[in-house]
């Protein structure tokens, strides 16, 4: 990559480009841009830029991902890019009779959806199938609810979705008498699943005393509360989500959205379990898998109006949304093998707050290498602390000017 192209990553987001993009701008805000390295994902080095707030995060991913590049990596995948566009219809004498008509004006419908003008319908995307979803109790009383399936291609494709229930919410009102209310696109993209696996050799994950395979047998031990605990499971799946959520920021999409479904999905069997498994081989390597929604774009909205998201995805090598999904999946299951990694052994605490102490210095105005010096004081003193860090910096700066006279 260029040495010019990498400008956009440290010049960030401008305030003309901002104002372009949500109204009422005052200003620009950001986030520290990191690199996690180590990567091997489906054969490909990838250098993977991480948009985020939180110590370790970056370092944790290239950690794992280090550990990883003896079993060759991560494998990734990820379904056709189908989004759902709901059309709610209300005020229906017989629901059950709507739904059929609908689905007898099937290609009428889809045919209308892929009428309009659209760059993603001449790539050959666009509506491709219907589905009639009859409700038959609610707080409204009965619905139909039907399911416009749309292949967005390279794009997140709420755009895209949202104006085609839209165009054909009045055909389905006259096909079935009813009154179309909600006509909006699903963050539940189950269609758009994004799947990634990995063979950890136990050797790699040596921490100190404790042997790989032990370390490998207690991170299956960790994964298996999350696996019949909503409370352990919740914060099993925030740690898959710090680096999809990174990946997502460093490359203008809509995290929001990723957090959505990533958690619904998470539901889709009644009760709230993980998004990714781990088990112990039959040859005895650690094995982990993820599986979560991916409705991710490189074209269209922010991740082409903003400079630093085109930026990160050059860097990354990466042009459709397919090969971003991959990416994202990977990065997702290693976040959630380093933070295993770190509760079954050290501890998470250690690590992070030792990376955390910085953010706390600089917070008590530290500058230069007095950052360094006063985290490191911190770390040695056990108290990682706003009022010891300004303390340390009085302590610093009254030493200096004793010197200097």
């Amino acid at each position: 990559m260029p040495a010019g192209e990498l400008e956009p990553l440290r010049a960030g987001l401008t305030l003309a480009v901002a104002d372009r993009m949500v109204e009422n701008v005052v200003g620009v805000t950001g986030l520290p841009l990191g690199i996690a390295t180590n990567f091997v994902i489906n054969g490909r080095e990838v250098l993977v830029p991480m948009a985020i707030e939180e110590a370790s995060v970056v370092a944790g991913a290239s950690k794992a991902a280090r550990a990883a590049r003896s079993g060759g990596g991560f494998v990734a995948e990820c379904d056709p890019s189908l989004m759902i566009g709901q059309v709610q219809l209300l005020g229906l004498r017989d629901v059950e009779a709507a739904a059929y008509r609908v689905l007898e004006r099937k290609a009428e419908v889809l045919n209308l959806a892929n009428s309009r003008p659209s760059q993603i319908v001449e790539l050959g995307g666009g509506a491709t199938d219907l589905e009639a979803r009859v409700v038959r109790e609610s707080p409204a009383g009965p619905m139909l609810v039907v399911h416009l399936i749309y292949d967005v291609r390279d794009a997140m494709g709420a755009n895209a979705v949202n104006s085609t229930v839209e165009l054909v919410a009045p055909l389905l009102e006259a096909v079935t008498g009813g009154r179309a209310n909600l006509r909006v696109i699903s963050n539940l993209a189950d269609r758009r699943l994004a799947r990634a696996r990995v063979k950890i050799v136990p050797g790699e994950l040596d921490c100190g005393e404790v042997a790989g395979s032990t370390v490998a047998a207690r991170i299956v031990e960790a994964y298996s509360l999350a696996a019949v605990d909503p409370y352990r499971a919740a914060t099993h799946n925030k740690g898959i989500m710090n680096g999809v959520d990174a990946v997502a920021v460093a490359t203008g999409n809509d995290w929001r959205a990723l957090e959505a479904g990533a958690h619904a999905y998470a539901a889709r069997q009644g009760r709230y379990g993980p998004l990714s498994q781990w088990a112990i081989g039959a040859d005895g390597q650690l094995e982990g898998c993820l599986e979560m929604p991916m409705p991710v774009g490189t074209v269209g909205g922010a991740t082409r109006a903003c400079p630093t998201a085109r930026a990160c995805l050059r860097l990354m090598g990466v042009e459709t949304a397919s090969a971003l999904a991959e990416v994202m999946a990977a990065v997702g299951l290693a976040q959630n093998l380093a933070a295993l990694w770190a509760l079954v052994t050290e501890g998470i605490q250690r690590g992070h707050m030792a990376l955390h102490a910085r953010q706390v210095a600089l917070a008590a105005g530290a500058a230069g290498a007095e950052v360094e010096a006063v985290a490191g004081r911190m770390i040695e003193q056990g108290e990682i602390r706003s009022a010891t860090a300004e303390r340390l910096v009085r302590e610093m700066r009254g030493n200096t000017q004793e010197t200097q006279t």
